[in-house]
């Protein structure tokens, strides 16, 4: 099984999040593209270039978009790319939530979606003195 993980967010904000996964891991378990939005983009240029990315990441068992901020130029090009079963989009990514994704390399689209989700909701926490 082989998914395809594109993300999509302003700057360079998902390069960073990427480069430092990938160093906690050695490597990438899955394919996958970095998509940086900038300020000044054509939304329906860069929702051509990330169909692209898409088309290029899918070898048959889908894509999972990760994007920065709901509601974002990188998330609305992103939600424009959902299709049911092929690609999945998941709005707020963070390092906890890559980390999870690269740990489950081997589950299919709708189980990868399920654990990246829950990467960004476990690793959500109060932090004070006695914990963290």
């Amino acid at each position: 099984m082989s998914i395809g993980l594109l993300i999509i967010t302003h700057d360079e904000i998902g390069a960073t999040l990427m480069a430092t996964a990938i160093k906690m891991f050695g490597h990438s378990p899955l394919h996958y593209k970095v998509f940086s939005v900038s300020e000044n983009c054509d939304p329906d240029s860069c929702r051509q270039q990330a169909c692209d990315y898409v088309d290029a990441l899918d070898s048959g068992d889908g894509v999972l978009v990760m994007a920065d901020m709901y509601g974002s130029t990188p998330c609305n090009i992103a939600t424009s790319l959902i299709e049911p079963g092929r690609v999945n989009v998941v709005a707020g990514v963070s390092l906890p939530m890559l980390v999870r994704v690269f740990n489950y390399p081997h589950l299919d689209l709708e189980q990868l979606t399920h654990k990246a989700v829950s990467g960004g909701h476990d690793g959500i926490m109060l932090c004070n003195r006695d914990k963290c």
